[in-house]
């Protein structure tokens, strides 16, 4: 499957007698939204580190841009970007200075035209010269993401991106997700939030004990079960819709 963004196939990796993954395989089409999700110590980071090529395999192949993530590290890395659980970025500078000196890093032309632009896209240019110490939560995730996309790789690894967000802060990130994938980018996704997956995800696997036991969009999952009862029940607010409609009336005041 040459035209795969990723392809992993009877993949291995065990700490002395940990087995954490044993024989994972799946593949993710470009410009798709791919989330995995699993348990604590379902292998789901161990598998994000083999892809990003910051851990080796015990056995098994990976392919990412069609680059293989051992024989060819240097050409997967320059293909993708990684965002962890937690921003990474320097909380004294501004951030402006932030994307001014990943894209300094990259070797690229106009480091400064880089950064405003990005800080256009996220929505960042009237804080672009506060500290990252003041910005919130949301704020920081944005900036995260935004450096994530200096240089433009072609498929991002977004590791629990939404921990430790608030309502608000969460709903920012998956905007962001979506328009990178309507602009071409493959994002691989891991969550511990099952909703995030619902609205984000074209497609979705699900790790356990170290294996894929399903995948496949939303809706081939929910064949896997008995057709739903059709009930009528009064629909109640969820706690978040009533957090974000009070929000909003005070912004509006």
């Amino acid at each position: 499957m040459p035209d795969m963004a990723i392809q992993v196939k009877n993949l291995h990796k065990s700490y002395r007698q940990l087995k954490v993954l044993q024989g994972v395989e799946f593949v993710v089409e470009p410009g798709c939204i791919f989330a995995l999700l699993g348990p604590n110590g379902a292998g789901k980071t161990t598998l994000i580190k083999i892809l990003s090529t910051l851990l080796k395999p015990d056995s098994g192949t990976a392919l990412v841009n069609g680059f293989d993530v051992v024989a060819q590290a240097a050409q997967v890395r320059h293909s993708i970007s990684l965002t962890g659980q937690f921003a990474a970025i320097d909380e004294l500078l501004t951030g402006r200075e932030n994307l001014i000196m990943i894209a300094q890093l990259r070797h690229l032309k106009q480091p400064l035209r880089v950064a405003d632009e990005l800080l256009e896209r996220f929505g960042l240019t009237e804080a672009a010269n506060r500290r990252v110490s003041a910005y919130s939560g949301g704020m920081r995730r944005r900036l995260d993401l935004a450096m994530s996309l200096v240089g433009t790789p072609p498929i991002m690894f977004l590791d629990e991106p939404t921990t430790g967000l608030d309502p608000e802060g969460r709903l920012e990130v998956w905007q962001v997700v979506k328009e990178l994938a309507q602009g071409g980018r493959t994002v691989f996704l891991t969550t511990q939030y099952l909703d995030e997956a619902e609205q984000l995800a074209d497609r979705i696997a699900i790790l356990h004990q170290g294996r894929i036991i399903a995948s496949g969009t939303l809706q081939e999952l929910k064949k896997l079960f008995p057709p739903a009862r059709v009930e009528y029940v009064e629909k109640q607010p969820t706690l978040e819709e009533i957090f974000l409609a009070i929000i909003g009336q005070k912004e509006a005041c």
